[in-house]
């Protein structure tokens, strides 16, 4: 089984999963696409299934598409979280103007001053 994405105007209108062959014999009528998805693709990486470990495979379409993501022809991509960040034309992932601290610390980005604000960790023992 595959997962297709339905695309209308270069958004992500529903993924359904599905064999191939089941288009041979599909009508839709409604305007857009289907274009198919890779579950494991994540950053223009595939892993392997249900795991964080990339497995050598062929990365399909970037990312895995998502309702409400973009498809230019080349990947899916999801909507841009913020204004200053920048979609990464290799991952089609978007990057922060600055990399968020790798301190083992909570971090929430602030758009209006532009930076990585330390998180107070809620979690009780």
């Amino acid at each position: 089984m595959a997962h297709y994405a339905k695309v209308t105007d270069g958004i992500v209108q529903k993924v359904i999963v599905a064999e191939a062959e089941f288009f041979d014999t599909f009508v839709d009528d409604s305007p857009g696409e289907w274009v198919q998805t890779s579950y494991n693709t994540r950053g223009n990486v595939h892993y392997a299934p249900d795991s964080w470990n990339p497995d050598g495979g062929t990365a399909l379409r970037k990312n895995y598409a998502g309702i409400g993501h973009h498809y230019d022809g080349v990947g899916f991509y999801a909507p841009q979280p913020f204004p200053s960040w920048t979609l990464n034309s290799n991952t089609y992932l978007w990057d922060p103007p600055t990399a968020m601290p790798d301190d083992g610390k909570m971090y929430i980005w602030n758009e209006t001053d532009k930076k990585w604000d330390e998180q107070e960790d809620t979690r009780s023992s």
